[in-house]
């Protein structure tokens, strides 16, 4: 049976990280490998993840310096073993129940990487804001100019990939620009994509949302940047 990694990037979780990790640990896929790295949290969050080494069988990795959340990611990928890798999130945005939707379409042999739409299916959903929504899908559309691709939501944090694609991609960018150039770097390989609707419950910034409109326009700049120029 194809074993599963699951890469999770904190920054400041202390509030979610044991439960979005319990969740992570419990999900239906049952030989599942969690890495945590750590992007030099000041709020309590590195507390929570030794207590979480001492019950759970979790890899930690600290960084010395915050970097963001393509740094995170990267440290976490270089070090998965799993034949599937998956991004989750340490919020509670995203439910870890949707594994098995995320990973059927590599495991029956039709993708290298699957993104888990919030916008595609009938599943439930948070309302939360409007202006959020349309710089989500203003970005995805221009994404999918330059990609050919018809992706409904190229900014989703959850994205599946077989082991090797996502190993043999350098990652440059360190914040949420990971998002356009990881979706521009798999559209370049060739990579078979597919797409599956999730659940979806976003935070407010008061709960901790972190993401601003600063990253909207460094989102704009990655699409012409990794598409154009590689």
């Amino acid at each position: 049976m194809p074993t599963l990694s699951v890469v999770i990037p904190c920054y400041n979780e202390a509030l979610t990280i044991e439960t979005i990790v319990e969740a992570v640990s419990k999900s239906e896929i049952e030989d599942v490998e969690i890495i945590v790295v750590d992007d030099y949290s000041t709020d309590g969050t590195r507390d929570k993840l030794r207590e979480l080494q001492e019950k759970l069988s979790i890899e930690v990795v600290l960084h010395e310096r915050n970097m963001g959340k393509g740094a995170a990611l990267r440290t976490g990928f270089a070090r998965a073993t799993g034949d599937i890798v998956i991004v989750q999130d340490a919020d509670l945005e995203y439910d870890p129940r949707d594994y098995p939707k995320l990973v059927a379409p590599i495991l029956e042999g039709k993708a290298d990487v699957v993104f888990g739409s919030r916008f595609a299916g009938g599943e439930i959903h948070r309302v939360l804001y409007f202006w959020h929504y349309a710089a989500n899908k203003f970005l995805t559309l221009t994404s999918n100019m330059f990609t050919n691709l018809n992706l409904t939501d190229m900014e989703t944090c959850y994205k599946a990939f077989r082991r090797e694609v996502i190993q043999s991609i350098e990652i440059c960018e360190n914040r949420f620009g990971f998002e356009p150039e990881i979706t521009a770097k798999v559209a370049r390989m060739g990579c078979r994509i597919y797409e599956v609707g999730i659940s979806y419950s976003g935070r407010t910034y008061a709960e901790g949302k972190k993401i601003g409109w600063r990253d909207g326009v460094r989102a704009l700049w990655c699409i012409f940047r990794y598409n154009v120029f590689g």
